[in-house]
Order: C-alpha cells, then structure tokens, then sequence
C-alpha cells in the first residue's frame, strides 16, 4: 500500500514533468514555425539591388573611359594616381545611389549593399581598364629582353649563373672568346623597336650597341642565328617571336662588364622606354 505523503509526492512529480514536456514542444513549435513571405517587399528589394548593379557598373566603365581618354593623353607614364582616382572614388558610391536612385529603393540598402557596390564598381573598372590599354585598342607595355643576357658555350667556360641582373662566368683559364646575345620582346611588333646601347669596362666603351630599330641590325641577328650552343640554352630567346640579336666582344679577361641596353617605342597614349643595365663578372676559378 501507498500512503497518502507519497501519493501526493508522485502525483506533483508528475504535473511538473508534464508541463515541462509541454513547454519543450511548443519551443520546438516556435523554433520550426516559417517567417511570413511578403513577396511585394522581396520584390522591392531585387529591384533596388538590380539599379544598384546597373548603377555602380555604369559608373565604373564610365571612370574606365575617362582615365583612359581624357587623362592619361596628357601624362607621360604610368602614374600611382591612376589607380588612386577611382579607389577614392569607391567614397562616393552611396551618394551616387541617393543622388540617381529613388527614395522608395534608396532605404532598402544597407551597410552590406555599400560593401557590394564598392567591389563591383572595383571591377567593372578594372576589367574595361585592361581593355583600353592592351592592344589591339592601345598600348602601354615596352619592348624588353626575353630572357636576359647569354653567351656562346665555349672551351676556358666552366661555370655560369644567371641571377636577376647579374650574369657570373667562371673560367679555368686566363681569357675567354665571348659572343654576348639576347633577345627582344614586345607584345605588339617587337622589330619596330628602336634600339641602343654600349658594353662597358671600367667606365670605358668597348661595344656600342648602334641606334635603329631591331629589324635594321641583320648583322647582329645573323650572329645570333650561327650560334649553335648558347650557356643557358633556349632561355635566352624562350619564345619563337623573340628577336634574337648577338655581338662578338672578342677576347676578355676576368672583370667586371656593364652592358647598358635602352629599348622603346611609339605606344598609345604615350612613348614606352626600356632601360636596363646589366652586370656581367668574369672571373678565373681556381685549378688547385
């Protein structure tokens, strides 16, 4: 038999578990429960986020075109402002929407809209901007070499390193015979760039790289066609539109050698320049 204390203990235990499951399930109800679709408000905001797109894309080819044909014929080179303009220009994206974009739109946007817009704008610019300045539309890139300097294999060479500008030569003898080559490069018409430029020891010419366009050197371009076995290989002209060119400097003995090479071209909007100088160091390794 249970006694009348423990009935009543029971029966409150399970009052209290009953309405605890209860409370459980009607959160689980709320938690499940699906927000009301208003499609006239969704269809509001697509309709601002779709002017928004038009608007910041519209923008950003239209900066495109004026940095392009109105700015840049007046400068002379690249110039940080160039991208500094429409980077500052990304501040005025939101007054630009409450300025074009009706009220009734403007209030649907929010912090995140400014973020989107501002990227957007970025990109429509840059994309139209790579357009503008590459060929066949226009063309701001210089001729360079292909693949910096090289000389002919030849007996005396035992060693040589290429590393950025400097071009190292180790010989187990006294003197070397060197043909000096390169090639140039241009992603337009790379024989109609004018070159020049001189081959240096000591502060004292010993070649001098004659002015003309690439094309006009036949000497030199026939030099570098009878070479068989250049010291880095191919990669001295590593692609077949490269222009090689070679000079036979005759003997030299170890030093310190600066080939100065200036090569440019007619672009648009302006004259492209190359300017390098390159150090090549011969030096006698020991025989010991």
């Amino acid at each position: 038999m249970v006694d009348v204390n423990t009935a009543l203990q029971a029966s409150a235990y399970n009052d209290r578990k009953r309405k605890s499951g209860g409370s459980a399930k009607d959160d689980d109800s709320k938690s499940r429960r699906i927000e009301p679709f208003d499609p006239v408000a969704y269809a509001k905001k697509e309709t601002a986020d779709m002017f928004s797109m038009w608007l910041v894309i519209i923008y950003g080819l239209g900066i495109a075109a004026l940095l392009r044909y109105v700015m840049m014929p007046t400068m002379t080179g690249p110039d940080a402002i160039l991208y500094l303009i429409p980077l500052l220009l990304c501040a005025t994206v939101p007054s630009l929407h409450k300025l074009l974009i009706p009220n009734k739109y403007y209030e649907q946007y929010t912090k995140g809209n400014w973020f989107r817009a501002c990227m957007l704008f970025i990109f429509s610019w840059l994309a139209l901007s790579f357009a503008l300045v590459n060929p066949p539309l226009a063309d701001i890139a210089p001729p360079t070499t292909a693949g910096g300097l090289d000389i002919e294999l030849t007996d005396g060479v035992v060693d040589a390193t290429w590393k950025g500008s400097e071009y190292t030569i180790g010989l187990d003898q006294g003197s070397v015979d060197v043909v000096l080559g390169f090639a140039v490069r241009d992603n337009v018409d790379a024989e109609t760039a004018m070159l020049s430029g001189e081959i240096s020891y000591r502060g004292e010419i010993i070649q001098t790289i004659s002015s003309g366009t690439v094309i006009s050197h036949t000497d030199e371009m026939a030099t570098f066609d009878t070479v068989g076995n250049w010291t880095r290989g191919v990669k001295v002209a590593p692609h077949e539109m490269d222009i090689g060119l070679a000079w036979n400097l005759g003997t030299l003995s170890p030093g310190e050698y600066t080939v100065h090479i200036v090569l440019s071209e007619q672009g648009e909007p302006w004259e492209n320049v190359w300017d390098k100088t390159y150090t090549i160091i011969i030096a006698q390794t020991s025989t010991a």
